[in-house]
């Protein structure tokens, strides 16, 4: 994944397991072009969760190489990596850190999970680090694609049920044959790629 990834920092009244109703700041990462569409992401998936208010206290650019979801996995960790290259000329060893983030369930899985990650890497590295990071989710940007998909199974449906050309030359109403008709046109201008 080769993406910018915002941490955003959410102000929010959360109710703990008591009952109780108390002021908390969580970061969320969220992937996006710039600030002010880190700042619209971030706000409509935090819509979905969170009913009451919510404040956006901070918005920067995450230091993560890569993020790197695993099923069964509940926590994320940050994973230091250290590629190692050889300079042939001054036969030095160097080193050039990154960062992951990678979902697991403790530390030793997140090891693994990075040694996994890292598998198909030509070249040689280490893992000085890893920690539990305070990331409480990750939303990954995502393309219209399903909401296309959608309009296309819809279009199937119709097709399906009755005659493309019949229904909107015998619908029993008006409202039945201009229905049909936006069905059909959304589903022409569908773009379907493999």
């Amino acid at each position: 994944m080769s993406a910018i990834w915002y941490e955003c920092k959410i102000k929010y009244r959360k109710t703990d397991d008591n009952g109780v109703q108390k002021m908390t700041t969580e970061p969320y990462l969220v992937d996006a072009m710039s600030y002010t569409e880190a700042e619209q992401r971030i706000t409509e998936e935090m819509s979905a969760y969170i009913s009451d208010e919510f404040k956006i206290t901070n918005i920067k650019v995450a230091n993560y190489a890569e993020i790197h979801p695993f099923e069964n996995s509940d926590r994320w960790f940050k994973s230091k990596v250290s590629l190692i290259a050889y300079d042939e000329e001054s036969g030095k060893e160097r080193k050039s850190n990154m960062y992951l983030l990678v979902q697991a369930n403790d530390v030793k899985e997140a090891f693994d999970n990075t040694n996994q990650a890292m598998q198909n890497t030509m070249g040689d590295y280490t893992i000085p680090a890893i920690a539990e990071s305070p990331i409480m989710d990750v939303f990954p940007y995502f393309s219209g694609e399903e909401a296309e998909m959608d309009k296309v199974e819809r279009f199937i449906e119709v097709k399906n049920d009755k005659p493309i050309e019949e229904p909107i030359a015998s619908a029993t109403s008006e409202d039945e044959s201009e229905n049909l008709q936006e069905v059909l046109t959304e589903a022409e201008n569908v773009t379907l790629y493999k």
